[in-house]
């Protein structure tokens, strides 16, 4: 008790010190190297979120078996959010119509315009509603290795069968940086590599995707580069997708790729199966190319929304930037619809011109 009362009676009355005593301790404690606590210096050792659970494991090569994978749509209400209800009927339509696998919000499906909030919810719809009978590939890359990351371990958690992931783009990276980004999310399941350079603005080089060839879970590549690059990867056992609609015929046929990841089979799934089924089928193949060429005279995927909502598919809804073609371009397309056959194009509305005043474009949703 003494001891406490002395203790107490030094907290009150300190003992008085110089300035120049002060002045050298503070100096001293400057001068002190800091050291982190203990629990400060453990290694932070990155655990993948992963669970192997069987309900919707799909392995590598169920995705290399793909032939036909469309880039899906997604459909807009009047407000900007998502009109599942139409999303719901443009999947059955791939469906019914013999489409393999769908990517849920690619730059097709705006996955670019979506919060990751829209996007890993879209993603766990798509597996919910429809997974039993089509494979769902979520768009979860990023140019950020972290997102990726995040965004891959919650799109397998909600079930997706397959990842497609990007290269990092406007903040590029070197080829060693690439392989180490891609190595971080091939860990967590199967996963599809997408090289589109034209809007990345840096390819993916052979080598890279060679090295990236030694993990069980790389199912292949999106490869949008041209055939003479798919046929470097199918010669060495790599699995390809053509990324181009108006070559996938002959990468399919005469360079061996495995099928197409496609924007044109949004609006035409039953005649895309028979370019990557029926053998080769030329005639087919220039039948078509004038919707390809329509559909790609803007950046995709302004072609493709206004070519929905002109087929009554969609609402003529689109989220800002991206704006509807011009009139002209939309009389276009009446007749390429007429000259190749509107039963061979979803919906079941006649197709329109629409007038300028019929689309709806938001900035803020």
């Amino acid at each position: 008790m003494d001891a406490l009362r002395s203790y107490g009676a030094h907290l009150r009355e300190p003992a008085l010190e110089s300035p120049r005593l002060r002045r050298s301790d503070a100096c001293k404690r400057r001068n002190v190297q800091w050291r982190s606590p203990r629990a400060a210096v453990i290694p932070n050792f990155h655990l993948p979120m992963r669970s192997y659970e069987v309900k919707n494991r799909t392995s590598t090569d169920d995705i290399k078996a793909l032939r036909l994978i469309t880039a899906i749509k997604t459909p807009y209400l009047p407000d900007g959010r998502f009109d599942l209800e139409a999303y719901d009927d443009l999947i059955n339509m791939q469906i019914v119509q013999g489409v393999e696998g769908v990517i849920v919000g690619g730059t097709t499906g705006e996955g670019q315009l979506m919060s990751w909030d829209e996007h890993i919810m879209l993603i766990g719809h798509t597996v919910n509603c429809f997974g039993g009978s089509i494979k769902v590939i979520g768009n979860t890359g990023s140019n950020s290795t972290r997102e990726a990351i995040h965004a891959t371990e919650q799109g397998f958690a909600v079930g997706m069968h397959a990842a497609l992931h990007i290269n990092p783009y406007y903040g590029k990276t070197s080829l060693e940086g690439l392989i180490s980004h891609f190595d971080c999310v091939l860990s967590m399941g199967p996963a599809i590599i997408y090289n589109v350079p034209t809007r990345t603005g840096q390819d993916i080089p052979p080598r890279v995707i060679h090295a990236l060839a030694e993990s069980p879970n790389l199912a292949g590549v999106k490869e949008c580069v041209g055939n003479d690059r798919v046929k470097q990867y199918t010669d060495n056992g790599i699995a390809v997708w053509s990324g181009n609609d108006d070559q996938c015929h002959d990468a399919r046929w005469n360079y061996g790729a495995m099928g197409v990841i496609s924007v044109t089979s949004n609006l035409i799934p039953g005649l895309m199966r028979e370019l990557m089924f029926g053998g080769k089928y030329p005639s087919l193949n220039s039948k078509l190319m004038p919707l390809m060429e329509w559909l790609f005279h803007e950046p995709n995927p302004i072609g493709l929304n206004t070519a929905l909502a002109q087929l009554g598919v969609a609402r003529p809804v689109f989220r800002l930037p991206y704006v509807p073609l011009p009139r002209a371009k939309r009389v276009e397309f009446v007749n390429i619809v007429k000259e190749i056959g509107r039963e061979y194009f979803v919906g079941d509305k006649e197709v329109e011109v629409l007038n300028d005043n019929d689309f709806t474009l938001i900035g803020r949703y």
